[in-house]
């Protein structure tokens, strides 16, 4: 669904984070990150996702990754996402789907027979100069990280 590619520069955004503070893209020039979109927390998939993203961080950060996960929730229900998953990496609130829009991953969804708008669980794999390396649109959740390190 999204219109970016890769080696596409990607966006910068602004958005807080569980604790209520700032976070933005360029924080990070020079580092290397995953940037995962998922609809919510505390759903089997992106709890599945998520708990893959933790039980792989070590890997993850030896290979110089941040993880960023991005979903509409709000600033409380990821810290208690965080909290009963021990959850290792930021979850960015995109309450107003300013980071969904800007990456183009929210958008009609088929539901259990319906379609709503919702996000779309997408993954930017972003390199150290702010560089779309990798867009995974077909995120299996149980294996998330095995897709970001496979070789294109």
């Amino acid at each position: 669904m999204t219109t970016l590619k890769v080696n596409d520069i990607a966006p910068d955004f602004e958005a807080k984070d569980q604790n209520g503070e700032i976070v933005k893209l360029s924080n990070y020039k020079g580092k290397k990150v995953i940037l995962y979109f998922y609809p919510q927390d505390n759903t089997p998939t992106c709890t599945t996702e998520a708990c893959n993203f933790r039980d792989n961080y070590s890997k993850l950060k030896k290979k110089g990754y941040e993880v960023i996960g991005v979903s509409p929730d709000s600033e409380k229900k990821h810290q208690n996402f965080i909290k009963k998953f021990e959850l290792p990496f930021t979850l960015l609130s995109d309450k107003d789907l300013k980071v969904a829009n800007t990456y183009g991953v929210w958008g009609p969804k088929k539901f259990m027979g319906r379609v709503t708008d919702s996000i779309h669980r997408e993954t930017f794999v972003i390199d150290e100069n702010g560089t779309i390396e990798k867009i995974i649109e077909k995120v299996v959740s149980k294996k998330a990280t095995e897709q970001i390190l496979e070789e294109a």
